[in-house]
């Protein structure tokens, strides 16, 4: 029987442990604020998101996953009601605005809850959403409805604010002041627009779970959404969660979502990505270097020329390159070389576009080498010459 491994028992032994632990040990809490209607953790907005449809009664509570464009301009509305947005930054572009600006006009009401406001919706009604500088943070700054029955004796603190955000007015006549900070500073307005009225609110963190459920602040959020009429409200997701819902959501959006599986999908990927690096160069195969084929052809030629030029055999070297010459001539124009007269020369200077005296003269000289009984080492030397001055005008 084989004897176990020691450092693979106590590797395993490890490895079981660290997963035990991470599986047990307290989840840390998360603080992101999301503002998500199906998030318990402290900036989701699960509770208020439950207890709404009991101080809307009988009005419905419907969540829309639409851009806002998309959503008043696609879904049959009633004759009137609400729209809310709850979130850190509200996304709209010009298309969305003339879409919301217009159900407003027509007698619906919008309440709007983010630090972030474009500022071509407040150009239009009348605001603006400022910020103080860094040196103003004050996380005690407390708030206050103006409406006496509706305030507190103490205010309300939001102490994971950092009190730098404020509203400013800039069309008094048609906007009325609904809250404010102790630094008297607007922080929740309803402005009049056409039949309807916008609500803005610029500190979204106290409609999430810490403070709804907090007792020293849960009745803030209802205080504020009380300027609703009870008619049907629509709570909107899409800036927050975007537009598909879990049941649509795919499968790398749903690993996305997950803390664990996202840890787990970088880890994979970073693993593959170094196993191609460093294991792919070890196990590749070296790739031999082939040398282009080689044209011996020339050089064969050239060490038989020498080889007869070095033996003085200059009349065998003559003939074999007037005969390699001719036989060139005949492939690349097309010409019969039997007879090498006054019309071969007329035809040759015509194809090859040499000019008519070089063509004659290389012509005379091919011509009177073939007559010859024997070349001599100036003949060949013409001849070559002659060949050579041809071959480089055509």
């Amino acid at each position: 029987m084989l004897k176990p491994n020691k450092y693979l028992l106590i590797l395993l032994a490890t490895v079981t442990a660290y997963v035990l632990f991470e599986y047990y040990r307290p989840k840390p809490i998360d603080w992101r604020p999301t503002y998500e209607n199906n998030d318990k953790i402290p900036f989701g907005t699960e509770a208020l998101f439950e207890l709404l449809p009991d101080m809307m009664q009988p009005s419905a509570i419907k969540m829309v996953r639409l851009p806002v464009y998309n959503f008043l301009t696609e879904t049959k509305l009633p004759t009137r009601s609400n729209y809310i947005l709850i979130c850190h930054s509200f996304k709209a572009d010009g298309n969305d605005l003339k879409q919301l600006l217009a159900y407003v006009r027509r007698g619906n009401n919008a309440f709007i809850s983010a630090y972030d406001l474009p500022d071509s919706l407040g150009k239009v009604i009348g605001f603006k959403a400022d910020v103080k500088d860094p040196t103003k943070a004050d996380s005690t700054l407390r708030q206050n409805f103006t409406n006496p029955p509706l305030q507190k004796a103490t205010g309300y603190n939001f102490f994971h604010d950092d009190g730098r955000n404020f509203l400013a007015v800039r069309k008094p006549q048609n906007t009325s002041v609904l809250a404010r900070n102790a630094r008297k500073e607007p922080v929740f307005i309803r402005v009049h627009y056409g039949k309807g009225q916008f609500f803005i609110h610029n500190l979204p963190l106290a409609f999430t779970n810490y403070y709804v459920l907090d007792q020293k602040t849960s009745d803030y959020a209802f205080k504020a959404l009380s300027y609703l009429p009870a008619l049907p409200t629509y709570w909107d997701e899409f800036q927050k969660q975007g537009r598909f819902d879990e049941d649509q959501q795919s499968i790398f959006r749903y690993i996305r979502s997950q803390p664990a599986l996202n840890w787990a999908y970088y880890l994979v990927a970073f693993g593959l990505l170094f196993y191609t690096i460093f294991a792919g160069k070890r196990t590749q195969r070296i790739i031999p270097i082939v040398a282009p084929p080689k044209n011996t052809s020339l050089d064969f030629v050239k060490t038989v020329g020498r080889m007869y030029f070095q033996q003085g055999n200059h009349d065998n070297l003559a003939r074999k390159k007037i005969q390699y010459f001719l036989a060139d001539v005949r492939e690349q124009f097309g010409l019969n070389t039997a007879i090498l007269d006054k019309e071969f020369a007329d035809t040759l200077a015509r194809k090859s576009g040499a000019s008519k005296e070089e063509t004659d003269e290389l012509v005379q000289l091919l011509r009177n080498a073939q007559k010859s009984i024997s070349l001599s080492e100036i003949d060949l030397l013409a001849l070559n010459r002659a060949m050579e001055k041809f071959k480089q005008t055509i």
